[in-house]
């Protein structure tokens, strides 16, 4: 079979996927390496630990086709977005890449919002203006160490720093992580002058910003080192998100996708950039007609860990030492799924890393409200739960808001392989929820996107056809109808108290290295 190999470069691990044109997956690899926390909401990866990741990846795969008989036709990349690193005129980086996950640019985000920027930048660019963002990252070095901002020759992300050491090309980006920077204006198509001046950069640092589907030509090197011919057509491809939509076939008006792993995010397929009135979605590209609207919450699959850690202990219980950290997880969600839906009247704010969409405000804290006696450690739990699905719940609110409803949902990642999780994000969606069967979803997404680009999938709508999924979960409709009744508490307490907790968080000592290390895996 004719084949695309697909590199996904991930916060703590690289994927390498092979798909055909039928959409199956013949092939995998992963490599991982570890996230650095230098200090407090700091979080930064080793870019050439990441670049060398990508060649590994690549080179598995391409051995593992080999092996099957399968004919690889181009490699297609998928990478994280908000990431960002200094790097020389050849690409070399100069530091570290400062990931998604630092919060170190906080007081500059906050900054713009005062200023009342926030709102109009992410209208013409499309990200919301947050510490993940570039914009926020390289105001905070403007401010820090406005040399090397002035002096380094380029800037940019996981996608420059994965080209540069897999295709000798200019300095190129794709519009796809192009548009998750807070720089780019996605209406215009042009880096945004009054971005640039707020973060101290001119376009000459920026990367040329051409099409998802542009076509290079892997490394002449490592071509050889992965028995791959030395014309193989190397598609630049786009970020995960937009692509995980694709790898779970979530492309047609009116469908979803929802990632759920230590994170989550809901995204759906529009037409054209648009502009959140609220300013509570993101919008980025997937190819230059269609683009992903949504959110991502910081704490999904995190706030289970974190009560498996808290709430439990001591022998055979789960979280128990010895015991392997997914099957504690298992445990404690079987046992969550003993209380009733809403908890007993038990409500949680689950924001232990501070939260993304639709609030977007790093540092906002966790709560439960409404605590009494007899809750119990299972009514604990599935609050944490039922707060997560209830965040992408508020996204979904908002799609709907903005003219853009959603009638099913396909769904990736670690946490649907719990039926808790799936239920109750069915019912707080009210909307059936789908899981896809292959959890290569977003490395999967990049094998159809380099199919397109090679002219073999015109239509990406195609690829709801080829991607198996489970029948849906359908929700219950009284637990639909509670959810309904509780979302607007969320929304009323987050209100009331928010100024309560970040006046605690300033009161913190420094975070615990756990707590700290709860941000690493995404």
């Amino acid at each position: 079979m004719d084949v695309v190999i697909g590199v996904d470069t991930g916060t703590t691990a690289t994927k390498g996927v092979a798909a055909g044109i039928d959409g199956a997956v013949r092939a995998s690899a992963s490599v991982h390496y570890p996230l650095s926390v230098p200090g407090s909401g700091r979080a930064e990866l080793d870019p050439v630990r990441l670049r060398d990741a990508a060649v590994e990846a690549l080179i598995d795969v391409a051995k593992q086709c080999h092996a099957n008989g399968d004919r690889v036709v181009a490699v297609s990349l998928s990478a994280f977005l908000h990431g960002l690193v200094p790097m020389d005129r050849d690409g070399r980086p100069l530091g570290p890449l400062v990931t998604w996950a630092d919060g170190r640019a906080a007081a500059q985000s906050e900054r713009f919002a005062a200023d009342g920027l926030s709102r109009k930048l992410q209208a013409r660019t499309g990200t919301p203006v947050h510490p993940m963002a570039p914009l926020a990252k390289l105001a905070w070095w403007r401010e820090h160490d406005p040399a090397t901002l002035r002096d380094t020759p380029r800037w940019g992300g996981v996608k420059e720093i994965v080209l540069a050491g897999l295709a000798d090309a200019p300095f190129l980006v794709d519009l796809s992580v192009a548009s998750g920077t807070g720089l780019y204006d996605i209406h215009a198509r042009r880096w945004d002058p009054e971005a640039l001046d707020l973060a101290g950069v001119r376009a000459a640092q920026l990367g040329e910003v051409v099409p998802t589907t542009e076509r290079l030509r892997l490394d002449s090197g490592v071509a050889s080192a992965a028995g791959l011919p030395a014309d193989l057509p190397l598609i630049i491809g786009a970020a995960d998100g937009p692509l995980a939509n694709l790898g779970v076939g979530a492309t047609p008006d009116g469908v979803a996708a929802v990632s759920l792993g230590t994170s989550g995010a809901l995204r759906t397929m529009v037409d054209a950039p648009v502009a959140d009135a609220a300013g509570r979605l993101f919008c980025y590209a997937l190819t230059e007609d269609r683009w992903a609207i949504g959110g991502a919450v910081n704490n999904a699959g995190s706030v289970v860990r974190w009560a498996g850690q808290s709430f439990t202990g001591g022998a055979g219980q789960p979280g128990a030492e010895g015991e392997d950290a997914d099957e504690r997880d298992a445990a404690l969600l079987a046992e969550a799924a003993s209380a009733p839906p809403g908890s007993g009247g038990l409500l949680c704010l689950p924001y232990l890393l501070g939260e993304r969409a639709p609030w977007w405000r790093s540092g906002l804290r966790g709560a439960y409200l409404g605590l009494r006696r007899e809750h119990g450690r299972p009514h604990l739990v599935r609050a944490a739960v039922e707060g997560v699905c209830q965040q992408l719940a508020l996204v979904r609110d908002s799609f709907d808001a903005e003219g853009h409803p959603v009638t099913a949902v396909r769904a990736t990642g670690g946490a649907v392989a719990s039926s808790l999780w799936v239920g109750v994000l069915a019912a707080t969606l009210n909307l059936p929820v789908s899981v896809a069967e292959s959890p290569e979803g977003t490395g999967l997404g990049a094998c159809l996107l380099g199919l397109h680009a090679l002219g073999e999938l015109p239509d990406l709508d195609d690829a709801a056809r080829l991607v198996d999924v489970a029948a849906p979960t359908v929700p219950d409709p009284a637990d639909a109808a509670l959810y309904a009744r509780l979302r607007p508490l969320v929304e009323d307490s987050v209100q009331a108290i928010a100024g309560v907790l970040t006046e605690l968080d300033r009161l913190a000592p420094e975070p615990l290295p756990d707590t700290e290390k709860a941000v690493t895996n995404r």
